[in-house]
């Protein structure tokens, strides 16, 4: 495993920057977080990228086997007049925050892109496909909020080819769900676990979240030998302020004016906390006989132009392209502690038997899509009365349909890569 430089070498420079990267992204990330626990597109033979057909996974070719290794990470977005798989009419599922168009967004432009890899093209999400791979599995998907979009976008799209039946859901806005699919025997599930490792979210009476780094959180570790795939989405609740805990010691704090402790910032913590949650996956279930398959999905940027109450704050209503947006800031170092944690849990789990990991590395292509936000249709038509000044603004989350559909594509994929694997292994 990689080494963790000690909190106390943490830079005071550094100590600044994320202080004031704090203070400017504090209450509209906080609200956000906090407050978020169709019409037909009809297919068009003209399109930039062909259409795929359903992929027989036992099959072998050179084609397919440029396309397991292919890097979807970098690429550029394109025009593509086909749209998406579902609606809002045909999908249920949609958390109406994310139903942008049943709340009146007026441009529908941002529906007819797809993401082209430099490397190859990725195929359009095949259903059929992902039940088959996940056929007799339970899929988890654990952390925050950006964790259920990404999961009602699975569900919406596996939809259009078998229904899902809720068969259980609890907790507040419906936190710990799961979804059967009786025709394959499949699970998905969501895990409210917005710091993946053991947590108290803030109240009213504390104003803020306590992180305890070195227990993974039980509210998800319990079910854990119940699940044969795990999706982790975690990170934007890092940016709130917190204390944070090891063993019964206070190792410092991010934002908490007041108390008597150390300001360290949130990117070691982060580390912490990804690093607990991996080892403790592989501790135990990566015995021979006994694995299981982890996906990391990586940090997506937000895109504030302004205050988050402001009309505009995210009005772009194309994707940049690749030379107008850098990762770069915050984004690209949270993004690389994702990264160099994986890895390191990557050689620690080729010693323990079966453990896959994989990132689901999302961070660059979310950057090039300011148009895919809500923005002020979380709220069903923001301006019927007028456009006023002030409207509360999502510029984190995906509307769905949307870009966030991309994201299960390319877990698509990876899942395919594994079986072909698997079998070439038999």
């Amino acid at each position: 495993m990689g080494t963790t430089k000690p909190f106390k070498e943490i830079s005071l420079s550094l100590n600044k920057r994320i202080l004031n990267w704090a203070i400017y992204l504090l209450l509209p990330i906080a609200l956000l977080c906090l407050y978020f626990y169709h019409i037909p597109f009809s297919p068009s033979p003209e399109t930039e990228l062909p259409h795929s057909s359903p992929i027989n996974i036992s099959a072998s070719s050179a084609e397919k086997e440029k396309a397991y290794e292919c890097d979807y990470s970098n690429g550029e977005w394109v025009r593509d007049t086909r749209g998406p798989l579902y609606n809002d009419t045909t999908c249920g599922g949609i958390k109406e925050g994310r139903n942008c168009i049943i709340h009146g967004r007026p441009d529908l432009d941002y529906l007819y892109w797809r993401w082209k890899p430099n490397q190859c093209n990725l195929p359009r999400f095949e259903p059929h496909t992902f039940l088959q791979l996940v056929e007799n599995k339970h899929v988890a998907f654990v952390g925050d909020s950006m964790a259920r979009n990404q999961l009602e976008s699975l569900l919406c799209m596996l939809a259009t080819a078998s229904t899902p039946n809720l068969v259980y859901q609890n907790g507040k806005d419906n936190q710990f769900r799961r979804w059967h699919f009786p025709s394959y025997n499949a699970s998905i599930s969501l895990y409210w676990s917005p710091f993946l490792v053991q947590g108290d979210e803030k109240s009213n009476t504390r104003p803020n979240n306590k992180l305890y780094l070195d227990h993974a959180d039980k509210r998800w570790t319990r079910d854990m030998d119940q699940m044969d795939m795990i999706v982790l989405s975690f990170g934007h609740w890092f940016l709130l302020p917190a204390v944070y805990y090891e063993g019964d010691s206070v190792l410092g704090c991010h934002y908490c004016p007041g108390l008597n402790h150390t300001e360290i910032g949130f990117y070691d913590v982060l580390r912490k906390a990804l690093r607990t949650t991996l080892n403790s996956i592989i501790d135990r279930r990566g015995g021979k006989g006994n694995g299981i398959d982890v996906i990391v999905t990586t940090f997506t940027p937000h895109h504030f132009e302004g205050d988050w109450d402001k009309t505009g704050a995210c009005p772009k209503t194309k994707p940049y392209r690749n030379e107008e947006k850098q990762l770069e800031g915050m984004d690209a170092e949270m993004r690389k502690v994702e990264i160099e944690e994986l890895e390191d849990a990557k050689a620690k789990a080729s010693e323990t038997g079966r453990f896959r990991l994989e990132a689901l590395d999302v961070s660059k292509l979310a950057l090039l899509r300011p148009d895919g936000h809500p923005g002020p249709y979380m709220y069903p038509f923001p301006f019927a009365n007028g456009v006023r000044e002030r409207v509360q603004n999502d510029c984190v989350h995906w509307c769905l349909p949307g870009p966030i559909d991309t994201w299960n594509e390319i877990f698509l994929e990876i899942v395919k890569k594994w079986e072909k694997y698997s079998k070439s292994e038999d």
